[in-house]
């Protein structure tokens, strides 16, 4: 069996570790003689999973206690309404920075609910930077922003300060390195980047802000069904729960979120300094704003990155194309992405960049 680096944005690598450890419990999960893909999830076995995954979650993220954790389906874009239908309870009003395509889908249905307050923005620049000295609202029920963004490879390195609570879509880059719960209000999480495989999403929800849901509002779709019967108001993903609580497990061996951030930097540092000192490729995001977790990358050569992407696939460097709207190529460089895949990486770029010049 060879395994290939897989640089997609979503659903990305998992840990090695954990996949195998998942495959030698796949058919008798710790001698039940079923998989947990089949277990019930009121069975002592899987609560005690879930309160496992839980427990990891507050203790890798340091999540306070009036904060609580939930894991919910729908995956992120579920949330793009969730949250208006929760928090835009006082001013019918929402305060965003737009970032890219995942802000601007946020924005669209926030605007079903009540007014959708575009702050800043970077769209005329293809989103290629974050934007600074932010003015909010005095009447904003709470303030929206991608903390990265996948597709243009940018992100926050800082995170502004607000008057109303802070919330923020930490799809692509939860636990890749270290933030404090405390500063936002409400952080959710599709999995299938960082967390495990595809079907579930994480939200961390600070306790003052669930209970006031506006009129109307599903009982599926609001934060208080969850948090009273403990994400199983209905039947939750079971299996993607599982594998979320291998990942924690892991991230914790390597150090924890300090480790696992340390080692992101080391990689994204590999590549940003290729492709500094390079005279084919160049990065197209601004260099005070890049992502540690998606670096796009152009020749400027339309054939020249079809060549690159057909090359790269055939030595096992795979999932390298770039999103439709920035075009050329983007490396995916989540916490599974082992150092040796960006270096592999890296050393067939400069092959290619010497055989192609």
């Amino acid at each position: 069996m060879k395994r290939v680096f897989n640089f997609s944005a979503g659903p990305a690598m998992l840990p090695e570790e954990v996949l195998k450890e998942a495959a030698s419990e796949m058919l008798d999960y710790q001698g039940s003689g079923m998989s947990v893909m089949e277990m019930s999830h009121r069975s002592k076995q899987f609560v005690a999973i879930y309160e496992e995954a839980e427990k990891l979650v507050r203790e890798v993220m340091n999540v306070p206690d009036n904060y609580k954790v939930l894991f919910l389906q729908g995956g992120a874009s579920t949330q793009f309404s969730m949250i208006p239908m929760n928090l835009m309870n006082k001013y019918g009003k929402v305060d965003f920075v737009n970032t890219g395509a995942w802000t601007k889908k946020a924005i669209k249905e926030v605007k079903i609910f009540g007014q959708a307050n575009v702050v800043a923005s970077s769209e005329e620049a293809t989103f290629t930077y974050i934007p600074k000295d932010l003015k909010f609202s005095d009447d904003a029920d709470y303030v929206y922003i991608a903390s990265n963004n996948t597709i243009y490879g940018t992100r926050y390195t800082e995170f502004p300060k607000t008057k109303a609570p802070l919330v923020a879509d930490m799809s692509s880059n939860i636990m890749s390195e270290p933030v404090n719960v405390s500063d936002f209000g409400l952080i959710f999480a599709g999995a299938q980047k960082n967390l495990g495989p595809a079907g579930v999403t994480l939200v961390i929800v600070r306790e003052d802000l669930i209970g006031n849901p506006i009129k109307g509002t599903p009982t599926m779709m609001q934060y208080s069904t969850h948090v009273e019967n403990e994400s199983m108001f209905n039947t939750p993903p079971t299996y993607a729960i599982y594998i979320l609580g291998k990942v924690l497990k892991w991230v914790k061996a390597k150090g924890g979120i300090e480790g696992v951030y340390q080692n992101n930097l080391k990689k994204a540092n590999l590549l940003y300094n290729f492709l500094d000192n390079s005279k084919m490729f160049k990065g197209t995001a601004a260099k005070e704003d890049r992502s540690i977790m998606n670096v796009p990358f152009v020749t400027g050569n339309e054939e020249l990155d079809a060549k690159f992407i057909k090359e790269a696939t055939a030595e096992g460097l795979v999932t390298l194309k770039g999103h439709r709207s920035v075009g050329g190529m983007r490396a995916s460089i989540y916490n599974a992405m082992p150092y040796e895949g960006v270096e592999k990486l890296v050393n067939f770029m400069a092959e290619f960049e010497k055989t192609n010049s």
